[in-house]
């Protein structure tokens, strides 16, 4: 039957993965255990960074629960939305979230609108809320893209480069494999396999050096909200580079042209642009 998944060039083969695993006949995905593991480690970390700014750990858990809660609703209203040719059609689809469908930039949205009612209802700092739960974020993001390995989905187009990943050509949604991945079928033991960037494993790695930078920087911080903004600079560059490889992209309604890839290059760029503001305003008042 040959391995379900191959690294060629990095002598990398996994006989068996699995997509779910049944307990008392009713099957749980993978994907959904990797998403909770990531938000309870997203907790955790978050609680680690307010210990070492002084605050109280306890309120990031309250936090936590109402984040978890509408950014799982943001992730499916916003694909929901840029599929909304498909599910217009399949208006029941909408709930079933079990069929798959969810945005991470739709939580990421709906988490901070959480946050921000969140501070206003304990009277504390929003901006210093984001700076401590933005690591927590990274953590989630980290390890919940993973869940995409599980489920052979949102890779890239064709490569052959060193972390080329090959996966069963029948293992993956046919929507998504591209002209230029058939013309490029690795057949091995009479099974066709496509050969993909693994965007998932990019975009995790790029988060664990964002994630990085910003431990570094807690300590160094010059203003609450600096963190929350490195974050979306670090966050929005990676992002609209990986955007640019994957082949299950949510288009702008009548374009060709990708939603996340434009929405993470916005908000890169404010991002920065806030950063370099507020870094002379910091420097001409030290003076």
């Amino acid at each position: 039957m040959g391995a379900d998944v191959r690294f060629p060039h990095l002598g990398i083969e996994i006989e068996k993965l699995g997509k779910s695993i049944s307990i008392g006949g009713f099957a749980i995905a993978y994907y959904g255990i990797i998403i909770a593991f990531g938000m309870v480690c997203g907790y955790l970390i978050a609680a680690w960074q307010a210990k070492r700014t002084g605050q109280d750990k306890e309120m990031y858990l309250d936090l936590a629960l109402w984040d978890i809660i509408f950014a799982v609703i943001g992730a499916r209203v916003y694909y929901v939305v840029f599929s909304w040719d498909y599910y217009s059609k399949h208006l029941k689809e909408i709930i079933n979230t079990r069929g798959g469908g969810m945005a991470i930039y739709g939580g990421v949205i709906a988490g901070v609108i959480t946050t921000f009612v969140f501070s206003k209802i304990r009277k504390v700092s929003f901006l210093k809320l984001v700076d401590t739960a933005c690591a927590g974020l990274l953590i989630g993001q980290i390890i919940g893209r993973w869940g995409n390995f599980f489920n052979r989905e949102a890779f890239g187009g064709y490569t052959n480069g060193l972390f080329a990943m090959q996966l069963k050509r029948n293992d993956v949604a046919q929507s998504n494999i591209t002209h230029d991945m058939i013309k490029h079928l690795v057949d091995i033991d009479n099974v066709s396999y496509i050969q993909v960037h693994p965007t998932f494993l990019y975009e995790s790695l790029w988060n664990v050096v964002v994630l990085l930078i910003i431990i570094f920087f807690t300590k160094k911080k010059k203003y609450d909200g600096q963190l929350f903004l490195i974050y979306l600079l670090g966050y929005g560059l990676g992002r609209f580079w990986i955007e640019g490889l994957r082949t299950d992209q949510l288009l702008i309604p009548g374009t060709h042209i990708a939603v996340s890839q434009v929405l993470s290059l916005a908000v890169a760029v404010v991002s920065a642009i806030i950063l370099i503001v507020m870094s002379k305003k910091k420097k001409a008042a030290d003076k």
